[in-house]
């Protein structure tokens, strides 16, 4: 958001902060969002240019497509490792959830 913008926000008297603020989030869990959001994102990224069709990698992960939308998404009810193997099954080495993990502790941008 732009200075000016939020300068008239707040003479309005509306607080202006982030999701974390709002949330009360510790840094540790802001962080660990972070990632999660990382992962979900690169998840979809790995999947299209392989061709595959959410289904088509549930199938491979004996999951569900609305599992695979669900982790896409950064659906809070999916579980780290479940992204990270669904990762793995699409060709991601160690080395690359090294860098996603490296570059998440940079702010997520949608």
């Amino acid at each position: 958001m732009n200075k000016a913008k939020r300068k008239q926000l707040e003479r309005r008297g509306w607080k202006v902060g982030s999701a974390s603020e709002f949330l009360g989030l510790s840094p540790e869990e802001a962080r660990f969002i972070e990632l999660k959001l990382a992962l979900s994102h690169w998840l979809r990224e790995r999947r299209e240019p392989c061709k595959l069709t959410q289904i088509e990698l549930a199938q491979q992960l004996r999951s569900s497509q609305s599992r695979i939308a669900k982790m896409e998404a950064g659906d809070s009810s999916v579980s780290l490792d479940l992204l990270i193997r669904s990762l793995f099954s699409l060709g991601a080495t160690k080395r690359d959830l090294v860098r996603v993990i490296a570059a998440s502790n940079r702010p997520y941008a949608a």
